[in-house]
């Protein structure tokens, strides 16, 4: 689907060549635009969590603005590192970064109830994961073999199963409304259906950027349902509009700096699992675009970026980076692999983490509507473990290896008054659900013997074994 006229197939495929700028900028926007409500709902969730976010009347409630434009400026500062590198970090290839989904398993729990007094601890453990997440770099080809697709895709499922609660929570009218008659009110659900059922129209029944961007456009058309309905008022925009700044710079360590085990611990055992993602997330690029196995040194160079984006970010008070894999099937889509491309794209997230009134903006959608983006959202991060389980040979041993980690993980996320003995960082890390499903996975993953693939399972499945293979062509 490549455009003959940005250049020949030759220099489509190169990293390293730069389309007519005024090419490469709305290409580079559109890399963005791909990933733009990915990258700021994190923020919105781990406030909701904290209790300051939508609907809260928290006097803490404008800090969802400051969390939202740093979401947006270091995830632009992340992926200046991937495309124009710094000495060994970066990959020098078009990797657009964002923040992690993956995270928020550990960081909600961390901050649940506690307000903005919580952020202290939290942005200490992403500094700290993150420079730990660098470190990876200098050995990551040699942990791949303890995550092969049995232990990633159940973490990616255990990732979405922790969040498609949210989901529910934000379309029925959010945290703050439950037990009111407003919660679950059918006006609250028509904003939230709205926006899936756009979505899902654009995402099967067009092609290019507006099935690449369908969830986007799908919020834009909730959101002004929302304003025809009368979820979200113009006087409202007006004063989040006026009361936002035109420019404002990060400031450092803004919420404390506060050691905190669970944060720590939490955060640096997650780095394993996104280092991974991003080895893949490098690997589709290079094979997408151009036709080719991605190096060692871009692989390490990616990891570096990853890890020390996150702990830029975290210092400012901006949440764990990784590479967005949404943009893989964009670069595959343009056929253009110019990281200069993506730079574009940066520059363009910088420019919107210094304009508060971008966060402004985004801060007056409505809960419900944000509701029914998150749904889809966090239902294809489950999709997307399954696929990745497609992968596994179903044999006895994998069954059982899966049936424990999913057993424990997601029983512990869905009963966490079970830990109330436990000592408080046990408690956060084990309640996330995917920490002991993943730990789980990977030790019995790493010490049970190999089986054959045609063992039988119905001695532990009471005969509902299933007979897939996996083996699906990717």
């Amino acid at each position: 689907m490549a455009n003959q006229s940005l250049g020949t197939p030759e220099q489509l495929r190169d990293p390293n060549y730069t389309p007519a700028l005024h090419q490469a900028i709305p290409l580079g926007i559109q890399h963005v635009l791909a990933m733009f409500v990915s990258n700021v709902t994190p923020a919105i969730i781990v406030a909701g969590a904290a209790g300051f976010g939508f609907g809260s009347n928290s006097p803490d409630f404008p800090e969802l603005l400051y969390l939202i434009q740093m979401s947006m400026l270091f995830a632009g500062v992340a992926t200046l590192l991937q495309t124009l590198t710094l000495g060994p970090v970066g990959a020098a290839l078009p990797i657009v970064q964002g923040t992690s989904f993956a995270f928020l398993p550990i960081m909600i729990p961390l901050v649940a109830g506690k307000g903005v007094d919580a952020l202290a601890a939290l942005f200490t453990g992403v500094i700290i994961g993150g420079i730990f997440h660098a470190i990876l770099g200098t050995f990551i080809g040699k942990i791949r073999f303890a995550l092969p697709p049995l232990v990633t895709g159940l973490v990616v499922t255990m990732i979405g199963l922790a969040l498609v609660k949210v989901g529910i929570q934000y379309a029925a009218g959010g945290v703050p409304a439950i037990g009111t008659e407003e919660y679950g009110s059918l006006l609250n659900w028509s904003a939230a259906l709205i926006v899936i059922v756009v979505t899902l129209g654009l995402k099967f029944f067009t092609k290019g950027m507006l099935s690449i961007s369908a969830v986007l456009i799908g919020l834009i058309v909730g959101y002004i349902y929302s304003l025809m309905v009368g979820i979200l008022t113009f006087d409202a925009i007006a004063g989040s509009w006026s009361n936002a700044k035109a420019f404002a710079l990060p400031s450092p360590f803004k919420y404390g700096f506060e050691l905190s085990a669970a944060a720590i611990i939490g955060f640096c055992l997650m780095a394993f699992i996104s280092a991974i993602e991003t080895v893949g997330d490098v690997s589709g690029i290079t094979k997408g675009g151009a036709g080719r196995e991605a190096t060692d040194k871009e692989i390490q160079g990616a990891t570096y970026a990853d890890g020390l984006g996150t702990a830029i970010a975290g210092c400012f008070g901006g949440f764990p980076n990784t590479s967005f894999s949404q943009n893989v099937g964009l670069i595959a889509m343009t056929g253009v692999m110019s990281r200069h491309v993506v730079t574009c794209g940066a520059i363009f997230l910088i420019i919107c983490g210094l304009i508060p009134k971008v966060g402004g903006v985004i801060r007056t959608v409505p809960i419900e509507v944000l509701g029914g983006g998150v749904i889809v959202m966090f239902g294809m991060v489950v999709a997307a473990g399954i696929s990745m389980l497609s992968d596994v040979d179903w044999n006895r041993r994998n069954m059982v290896i899966f049936a424990i980690a999913l057993s424990v993980g997601l029983g512990l996320q869905l009963e966490p008054g079970a830990l109330q003995h436990m000592p408080d960082t046990a408690r956060i890390l084990l309640t996330s659900g995917l920490l002991p499903a993943a730990l789980i996975a990977i030790v019995l993953n790493l010490i049970l013997p190999q089986e054959l693939a045609s063992e039988s399972t119905e001695e532990v499945s009471g005969g509902l074994a299933g007979h897939g293979k996996g083996s699906l062509s990717s």
